[in-house]
């Protein structure tokens, strides 16, 4: 949607602030139902709930494609009905992180073992944003906005497929897995903390204070992310100069960085957390990761010129991707059976933020320029960075989390 926004405002008749609306309405319907989608994803089980979530997305994904505009739809018309298909997107993919990143890497991996998995899973969805720049830039040169959403939209049904035939939900249920490997699994967690969490043990989730710290923290760096997720593409072609196809190409290049630094920053945290324990080995990549990430996107808004700007976002995206495997290692440590709970709540705060940032840009660039925009990403990245003075990640796990 961000890549396209450019010719869907011009379509559509709408200004940037009113594309700021759409953008937001994903953050918000994302975010309302993160916690709501982690207990059902702790009930359901990963596979039926991550099926459902492929197919509504190739379903929504077409409806948006067809959303009428001007003359058929006058511009408030055609803005609702993108609002409402947006919100809904962001409801059907709620479930993706908290049960991937929760419940999933929890039953799957052992205990000093989940950043990793978590870094690997970041890499996939920053690999992936890489590619959707030119792909979808690509795409509408061939047919249009519009198009460029049906074509893609199919893809969703291969994928519920694939996954449906896969995967399971834990590691004793699928065929091809040995009994060494549920062994190393086992390793270093207690019988308490195994299993699928007893009703009403999210209550606990929701009072726990090293969940909240970390769900505030989470709210911090992902309004830097939110600005890549959404702006980054027309920041380029707005203020940096850059023809489209020319922006899908340079806005790949800090996706890239940010599969690199989630890998990294994955196998850091865990080698970490193996020699010096979870609390150090979560809080170390996750204060560098924030404080670098601060300084680079401070300096990329003074940059000369678009090539350096680029860089040094690449160098930004790289370093807050660095602590995405920290923050879901951490809140599976401190939540213990109840992960999928406590990853959703790490997730609302994360992408509360999403609708905050998809109209704070827009506005702060109308009154104060791009610079205060990018500059704005830093305070946030520094505010996150000292809340993890006050988290503990070597909680030990217990039946209620």
């Amino acid at each position: 949607m961000s890549v396209a926004g450019e010719e869907v405002m011009q379509d559509l008749a709408l200004s940037p602030v009113q594309f700021g609306a759409v953008l937001a309405a994903f953050a918000w319907g994302y975010a309302a139902f993160q916690f709501p989608a982690g207990i059902v994803g702790d009930r359901v089980g990963a596979r039926r709930t991550l099926a459902v979530v492929a197919v509504a997305w190739g379903v929504l994904n077409c409806l948006v494609g067809l959303v009428p505009g001007p003359p058929i739809a006058s511009p408030m018309l055609a803005l609702a009905a993108l609002i409402l298909l947006r919100a809904l997107m962001g409801v059907a993919q709620a479930p993706l992180y908290p049960v991937t990143g929760g419940a999933m890497t929890c039953e799957w991996f052992p205990v000093t073992g989940w950043a990793f998995p978590n870094g690997l899973t970041n890499a996939g969805l920053t690999l992936g944003s890489a590619a959707t720049g030119p792909l979808i830039a690509w795409l509408m040169t061939r047919a249009g906005w519009r198009g460029s959403f049906l074509i893609t939209a199919p893809l969703a049904l291969l994928l519920a497929l694939v996954w449906w035939i896969y995967t399971r939900d834990t590691p004793a249920e699928h065929p091809a897995v040995r009994q060494e490997e549920l062994a190393l699994i086992a390793t270093g967690r207690s019988t308490a903390a195994a299993g699928r969490a007893p009703d009403g043990a999210w209550k606990a989730v929701i009072r726990d204070p090293q969940v909240l710290l970390l769900a505030a923290s989470y709210f911090c760096s992902n309004y830097v992310f939110y600005f890549f997720f959404n702006w980054l593409f027309i920041y380029l072609v707005e203020n940096r100069g850059l023809r489209a196809l020319e922006g899908g190409l340079y806005a790949a290049v800090p996706w890239i960085a940010g599969a690199a630094g989630a890998l990294a920053g994955g196998i850091a945290s865990d080698r970490l957390s193996k020699a010096y324990g979870m609390r150090w080995g979560c809080r170390l990549p996750s204060m560098l990761g924030l404080g670098m990430a601060g300084i680079a996107i401070l300096a990329a808004a003074r940059a000369a010129g678009p090539v350096l700007a680029v860089i040094l976002l690449a160098v930004c995206l790289g370093f807050q991707q660095m602590t995405e495997g920290a923050f879901w290692a951490a809140t599976i440590a401190v939540s213990g059976r109840n992960a999928s709970s406590a990853c959703g709540v790490l997730n609302t705060g994360g992408n509360v933020v999403g609708g905050v940032g998809a109209l704070l840009i827009p506005l702060t660039v109308h009154q104060l320029g791009w610079g205060a925009a990018l500059a704005s990403g830093s305070l946030f990245a520094f505010v996150g960075m000292l809340l993890w003075c006050w988290i503990r990640a070597d909680r030990s796990l217990g039946p209620g989390g």
